[in-house]
């Protein structure tokens, strides 16, 4: 069972009994209520834990939450990828403005969507420019999901399982499949959130000569001391992984996973780049404590500073923000106020945001209604791991850091 040593909060800026409140609205507002069948947080400032929360269950039997969970962190697996790729990009062994078709020739003669679909054989698409690796980590490639339910490009997708491939297709197949699907729009032209990060992770296995799953422990989670992350939980701790849920309006979740028979317990043949990993919350403190760190921690250097000072940059058009340019009916982020970078969301108008926030702060989530933040100005990170699909089912992220961010007495902004 995992401990966190969490310090004194005072002793770094933080109110404990505003912190309290914390545990209390998620106990009263969706412990109780059955809302989250269970429930975890880890608030930290400058890498240091200073609040731990678990509450719930971790199984639909009755098993308690532990520290130690294995849960489904789905896309909260992307920056992993984006970080995992700008290594790559630091080696120079691939650059960003270069047409992915050099490493992914699938995917070179793709065009936009010109009619067709459903019963309907798709219409020779219309040419475009080539897509590039940044419109791949800015979701600005013309790519899409399944499950936006929006299009009959989507619903393509959603004919080859796409979105959920882990257990369906080969990397190879993968991309064989998306060839005959045409993009949405030009690339460069919008955002949407879509299937780019596993057509990235797919790069990175191919440039690297690595399954993703191997890429990942030997330069990102080994080194991180992240030892219980990956796309299969590891013999032995099958009783570590929890249970997935989906939302129901006006009625308790549905299960939808049972963690003792869970696929996520077999190989798999898709190591999904977008969404396939499963973690711990004390892993992905370890990644949000590098990222804080500015790709450091504990004298392992994943990325380098102005690396990740590049992916933490807005590279919407004009600087705009995701409510004007995006096309999604669906994404992880709050579009008011924060803009897009490489594998990243990041607040460029706190106010907009109608949230307490910092400039700079970045962020992202998974659908199963995971989240983590990282705050450069105050130092602040935080962790949040349930496991509800989808995301958008409660405002528990807005609820968080509105809480957290209220028993921050000792601001450096």
């Amino acid at each position: 069972m995992a401990v966190f040593n969490c310090a004194d909060p005072r002793a770094y800026g933080f109110d404990g009994d505003r912190l309290a409140r914390v545990d209390r609205f998620l106990a009263e507002h969706y412990i109780a209520p059955g809302k989250l069948p269970g429930i975890q947080l880890l608030v930290a400032r400058d890498g240091q834990p200073v609040h731990y929360l678990h509450d719930g269950v971790l199984r639909a039997d009755g098993a308690p939450m532990r520290g130690d969970a294995l849960l489904r962190i789905a896309s909260m697996t992307k920056p992993v990828t984006s970080i995992a790729f700008m290594q790559l990009v630091e080696q120079g062994q691939v650059a960003l403005d270069e047409p992915i078709a050099r490493v992914l020739p699938e995917l070179g003669t793709v065009g936009v969507y010109a009619g067709g679909g459903g019963a309907v054989p798709f219409a020779p698409p219309t040419p475009t420019r080539p897509i590039r690796f940044v419109d791949l980590l800015t979701h600005m490639s013309g790519l899409t999901y399944g499950l936006q339910n929006r299009t009959s490009i989507d619903a393509a997708y959603r004919e080859v399982e796409l979105d959920f491939a882990r257990d369906q297709h080969t990397s190879d197949e993968y991309l064989a499949h998306l060839a005959r699907c045409p993009l949405e729009f030009e690339p460069g032209t919008g955002w949407n959130y879509s299937v780019a990060t596993d057509v990235l992770g797919i790069a990175v296995e191919r440039l690297s000569g690595l399954q993703l799953g191997e890429y990942f422990e030997r330069h990102i989670f080994a080194p991180l001391g992240m030892v219980d992350t990956g796309f299969e939980v590891a013999s032995g701790q099958d009783n570590r992984l929890g249970d997935a849920w989906s939302y129901q309006p006006g009625r308790p979740p549905k299960l939808v996973d049972r963690g003792a028979s869970s696929k996520l317990l077999g190989t798999a043949r898709f190591h999904s780049g977008g969404g396939g990993l499963v973690s711990t919350i004390g892993d992905y403190h370890r990644f949000a404590a590098m990222l804080l760190n500015k790709g450091e921690l504990d004298g392992a250097r994943i990325i380098a500073p102005k690396t990740l000072a590049l992916m933490t940059s807005n590279f919407l058009p004009g600087g705009a923000d995701l409510a004007s340019v995006s096309r999604s009916l669906f994404s992880e982020s709050t579009s008011a106020g924060s803009g897009f970078g490489l594998g990243f969301a990041m607040v460029v108008d706190p106010a907009r945001t109608l949230m307490p926030a910092s400039r700079g702060e970045f962020y992202w989530g998974g659908a199963y209604s995971t989240a983590f933040f990282v705050d450069p100005v105050e130092g602040v990170t935080m962790v949040f791991m349930t496991q509800l699909y989808p995301s958008s089912a409660y405002p528990v992220r807005r609820q968080l850091k509105t809480l957290i961010y209220s028993a921050l007495v000792e601001s450096r902004a």
